[in-house]
């Protein structure tokens, strides 16, 4: 029997964005997309003209909590940007000077956007693409697959608890970042 992998590794991705992590995006404000969860968390911040990600190389331990704005960012520049852009041929993403969003419209921008082209880009693969080695880590394209799609399963659904935590907040206790 034919089977084909390609499709089903897609509609696994695309049924979690469509049903449950896109439309938990929908109306989220600037205030969330800055909010910091907890003492020392690792944002997005203004940088004169741009924003830039908070980072450390080595991360520390443990990991600071990261902001719902650190998170797209994440999602846009180191899993469907370069992971995908080596892999699909687009144009190079690097998470120290990639323009991130200053507002939430323009983050959902970017991630639409990216996940738009990651989606593109595997369905471009085939089935037989997905059995070829990387250029990237020695891995076959098919474990970068489900890799990407398994943290953007992952992260999706913290940054779902992130609005949720700030929705519990009472006003008066946000700390917002602008």
């Amino acid at each position: 029997m034919d089977f084909d992998w390609n499709t089903e590794i897609r509609k696994q991705v695309e049924t979690h964005w469509t049903a449950q992590l896109r439309p938990r995006l929908a109306g989220l404000t600037d205030d969330e997309y800055f909010w910091e969860p907890a003492p020392d968390a690792w944002n997005l911040r203004a940088d004169g003209e741009r924003f830039v990600a908070d980072f450390a190389v080595p991360p520390p331990e443990p990991a600071p909590v990261t902001t719902i704005s650190w998170r797209i960012g994440h999602l846009v520049v180191v899993l469907l940007g370069m992971r995908a852009m080596p892999q699909f041929g687009g144009e190079p993403v690097d998470f120290t000077t990639f323009p991130y969003a200053g507002t939430a419209a323009e983050a959902l921008t970017q991630l639409d956007d990216a996940y738009a082209a990651w989606m593109d880009g595997v369905r471009r693969l085939g089935v037989d693409g997905l059995t070829e080695d990387t250029a990237t880590e020695g891995w076959p394209v098919v474990a970068i697959v489900l890799h990407v799609q398994r943290e953007l399963l992952h992260h999706g659904a913290e940054i779902a608890l992130l609005r949720d935590l700030y929705r519990a907040q009472s006003p008066s206790s946000s700390n917002s970042v602008s």
